[in-house]
């Protein structure tokens, strides 16, 4: 089961800010991004591994011994041969440095800090999808839909398993009651693995109300039905 470390996200990030901030909102995403780098806040690792499905039957997916009900993990052609699951985080410094911003007084700086970790959050997302599909090309397979605990075809009650399979454990992510997970700023995700699955006709932001106005979610994102090249 891989266990990514100390990654490095600063480049990317400031080589790639959100779309349409205004000069205030971008002044202050670099101070947060000095006090991050200042004070060490950053401890961005990710796990992940590509389990072989045992079975599945209306939806409900059997593998490693765990079992989740994600119907639209099923493609509607192809072969689906396993799901890739993953998770990462920034570690528990940096959302424990935005509460002590707020309790400081200093609102700004701490809304600034708190958005920049979720930017991390999505990067490492990026990184983990970008691992398994590297995977996948030399497995000859290839990656279909996506889908994170909570959203619309995956209940928040399968998070937990979810963690199992990924190796939470290993980078120090837990649960806490009502599917929070800890630290704070730390997200799972699992994808469809297989041979020649579709690209998803779906969209994981579909349904929120935040979509028009979401910077992350106007990110083009790249394409996950791809076969392994000969």
């Amino acid at each position: 089961m891989p266990v990514v470390r100390g990654v490095d996200l600063r480049r990317e990030l400031a080589a790639d800010p959100p779309e349409g901030m205004s000069p205030v909102r971008a002044r202050l995403r670099r101070d947060a991004m000095a006090v991050a780098e200042a004070e060490d806040l950053i401890e961005a690792c990710y796990s992940y591994a590509i389990v072989p499905l045992e079975g599945w039957a209306d939806g409900r997916l059997r593998a490693g011994a765990e079992c989740l009900d994600a119907p639209r993990l099923v493609p509607a052609s192809g072969e689906l041969t396993a799901i890739g699951c993953g998770v990462c985080t920034v570690g528990p410094r940096l959302p424990a440095r935005v509460t002590a911003l707020f309790g400081e007084r200093r609102a700004s700086l701490a809304v600034a800090l708190d958005e920049l970790g979720s930017e991390m959050l999505f990067a490492l997302g990026r990184r983990i999808q970008d691992r398994m599909l590297s995977e996948c090309y030399r497995k000859r397979l290839s990656m279909g839909a996506e889908l994170a605990a909570g959203d619309p075809g995956l209940g928040l009650d399968a998070q937990a398993a979810v963690l199992r399979l990924a190796g939470a454990e290993s980078i120090g992510v837990g649960l806490h009651r009502g599917g929070l997970l800890t630290p704070l700023k730390s997200a799972s995700v699992v994808f469809a693995v297989g041979r020649n699955l579709p690209e998803s006709s779906w969209s994981r932001c579909e349904s929120c109300p935040s979509r028009t106005k979401c910077n992350y979610g106007r990110r083009p994102a790249p394409a996950l039905a791809m076969e392994a090249r000969p």
